[in-house]
Formats: C-alpha cells, sequence, structure tokens
C-alpha cells in the first residue's frame, strides 16, 4: 500500500473535482496558472476560496512572462495592421501588468 500524499497542511486529498471548459477558457486558465507560478491545483483552489494568488518569482514565472509578452508583441503588431482589439489580449495585458506589480513590490 502506497502512502498518503498529505498537502503542505497536513491534510489528505482524496477528492477528485472535474469540469468542462472551453479550449478559450482552457487557454486563460493556463496562463493565469503559468504566470501565478502555482501548480493548477494550487491555482484553482485559492481563485474558489477568494484567497490572494501571491507570485513568487523564479525561473519558471520569469520564463512565461517573456512568452506571454512576446505573445502580446505580436497580437499587438497585428492589431497595428488595422485589426480589431480582442477582449482576451486585454485580459492577458491585464494579467501580466499585475503579475510585474506584484514582482516588482517583491524586490
Amino acid at each position: 500500500m502506497s502512502l498518503k500524499s498529505l498537502d503542505n497542511k497536513g491534510r489528505w486529498r482524496n477528492k477528485t473535482v472535474a469540469f468542462r471548459v472551453s479550449p478559450e477558457e482552457d487557454e486563460r486558465i493556463e496562463t493565469a496558472v503559468r504566470l501565478s507560478g502555482l501548480t493548477k491545483q494550487d491555482y484553482i483552489v485559492r481563485r474558489l476560496q477568494c484567497l490572494d494568488i501571491v507570485v513568487q518569482g523564479n525561473p519558471r514565472v520569469y520564463k512565461a512572462l517573456r512568452n506571454q509578452l512576446a505573445a502580446v508583441l505580436e497580437e499587438l503588431q497585428r492589431i497595428a495592421s488595422g485589426e480589431q482589439v480582442d477582449d482576451d489580449l486585454l485580459d492577458t495585458i491585464q494579467l501580466v501588468t499585475k503579475t510585474m506589480d506584484g514582482l516588482k513590490e517583491e524586490c
């Protein structure tokens, strides 16, 4: 028999929660998780409990920020050619800005 896997507060997490999302919703969740530096489980649990998401700067978070900013730049260049601004882009820019502000306070 394997050992029980306890969380950081000593609780045994043996319940599974699953739900369906659209591909667009999945991408937004994945982006937020990457920028938070948390696991998807920890991110979703914290959001559902209305707890603050405190980003701890680490190489994985900085890489996610770099990649996300590159994607934002690509979208802004597309918009510069006269196409319409996508609401998801504005949400992503806002999320990146909040993350960067949080990292700035850490230094």
